[in-house]
């Protein structure tokens, strides 16, 4: 016991020396939600710099002599995209091959919705859904380990504290209005698509999209008359931006006005700042839309937000016994399904005896949840090939496989990622993919329910199901 505390300490004292020896990261992000999980993954190091501070939000920003300097000296700029801080696109064309730049809208592994002005642009709210900052975590987290090696014990730490944390955070969340009443609620300005989609929550009219568009006289007057009718018990502000025609648009109506703070322009940077944001809006909603005393009952149901998701689909694929089997066929069950591929080294076999764990752990609830196993390799996964592989993690697990395009039409209604990569110094057999990972939970009826991040603990997703089936 002795020798063993020993040798810990130790090692906490060589990583220690190997952190204080290494040049410390300069990392540079701009608003205040994506400065917090930064700040939750470098914990123990050089903090990030934030750009944007106080309550400015990044519509019409303008960056510093001093900030434009940090901008070009920095090893990692961190940055939402050209919808969101226009006023970074030129310091961005100045940098060096020295720094890294990782804009989080490109990021294929997080859910972009398209803007519900112009499909041609995106939705830059994201982090309003937690289940995409809890993807956003994990890739920063890969991010810094690629960049600062010489830390990877402490990010790899801090991912793990700080994914757990996001896990109940989402967990809280993901049912919080699940039954509850409702009056009807209007957004001033469009923030809040993420999260409606995310937590089944429906706002039934947005006044503008940003502080960016001027508000027509002719939507003005239309939504005015909304609010006028008696159906609207709700109307949602942000904390930071200007509310110029507010008075003519309610002025005669009896409503709740509340503001939301999706910047966290009014909270402290740091650590905490994600989770105290998202909790004050989520009260916020609450509080306007008055749950409890409220004769409405016009939120949408989780199923119905689930369908409108667009993740699911009608496909057709072979089981491990060469079955044909249909969307139809998985109906009845809840279903637990993991994309993935047999020759696979390391994070398909992780995440399978992560599904196996949970449904040992869930016993008797077990028997409402069907596994699968549907493989991004159907020219090496035959049938036979995953007959064995599957059995080995789980005797309920199924294999599902079948041709080219079979497999590619399952993908992109999951929206699953996969790329083959060959060395030409290898055997062309011996290829590799690599692709989303992921385990999506589906409802009996095919509806999405929720998708558990790659890394998320056996316990974690027993917790989280058990909360789901009752």
């Amino acid at each position: 016991m002795i020798y063993n505390r020993f040798v810990t300490f130790l090692l906490l004292v060589i990583f220690s020396i190997q952190s204080q020896s290494a040049e410390p990261l300069d990392v540079v992000t701009t608003i205040k939600p994506i400065h917090s999980i930064l700040s939750g993954l470098m914990v123990g190091t050089t903090p990030p710099t934030l750009l944007i501070d106080g309550q400015q939000t990044p519509y019409r920003y303008q960056l510093s002599p001093q900030q434009q300097n940090k901008i070009l000296q920095a090893d990692l700029v961190v940055w939402v995209g050209p919808e969101l801080e226009t006023f970074m696109s030129a310091p961005l064309q100045q940098l060096t091959s020295k720094t890294t730049v990782l804009t989080l809208l490109d990021n294929e592994e997080i859910k972009v919705l398209p803007s519900r002005w112009n499909e041609n642009k995106r939705d830059p709210f994201f982090w309003l859904d937690s289940r995409n900052v809890i993807i956003l975590a994990d890739e920063l987290a890969r991010a810094l380990m690629r960049i600062d090696p010489d830390r990877r014990h402490l990010y790899e730490r801090n991912r793990h504290q700080l994914l757990t944390r996001l896990a109940k955070l989402d967990r809280r969340l993901e049912y919080g209005y699940r039954g509850l009443k409702s009056g009807i609620g209007m957004a001033y300005y469009d923030t809040l698509q993420y999260f409606e989609q995310a937590y089944a929550l429906k706002i039934r009219g947005v006044v503008t999209q940003s502080p960016q568009t001027a508000v027509s006289g002719r939507s003005l007057l239309e939504n005015r008359a909304k609010l006028t009718s008696g159906n609207y018990s709700c109307l949602l502000t942000e904390q930071q931006f200007e509310v110029d025609q507010l008075s003519l648009l309610t002025q005669g109506v009896s409503l709740n006005i509340t503001p939301l703070d999706s910047f966290g322009s009014t909270l402290e940077p740091g650590v905490d700042l994600y989770f105290s944001l998202m909790e004050h809006n989520t009260n916020a909603i609450k509080q306007c839309l008055q749950f409890e005393n409220s004769p409405h009952n016009l939120l949408q149901t989780d199923n119905q937000v689930s369908k409108s998701s667009g993740i699911g689909g009608k496909f057709m694929l072979r089981d491990h016994h060469g079955k044909l089997i249909t969307d139809q066929d998985l109906l009845g069950k809840f279903q637990l399904i993991y994309f993935g591929y047999t020759f696979c080294p390391d994070v398909c076999p992780t995440s399978l005896i992560t599904l196996s764990s949970a449904l040992k752990q869930l016993g008797e609830k077990a028997r409402l949840i069907q596994p699968y196993f549907i493989t991004v390799d159907p020219v090496r996964d035959t049938p036979e090939v995953l007959s064995t592989y599957v059995d080995y993690f789980h005797p309920s697990l199924i294999g599902l496989t079948g041709t080219q395009a079979m497999v590619d039409r399952v993908t992109q209604l999951y929206r699953v990622k996969f790329e083959k990569v060959e060395d030409p110094d290898r055997d062309p057999d011996q290829y590799i993919i690599n692709h989303s990972s992921g385990l999506y939970l589906m409802a009996p009826d095919g509806a999405f329910i929720t998708k558990f991040a790659h890394g998320i603990s056996p316990a974690e997703v027993t917790s989280r199901i058990q909360s789901i089936i009752q």
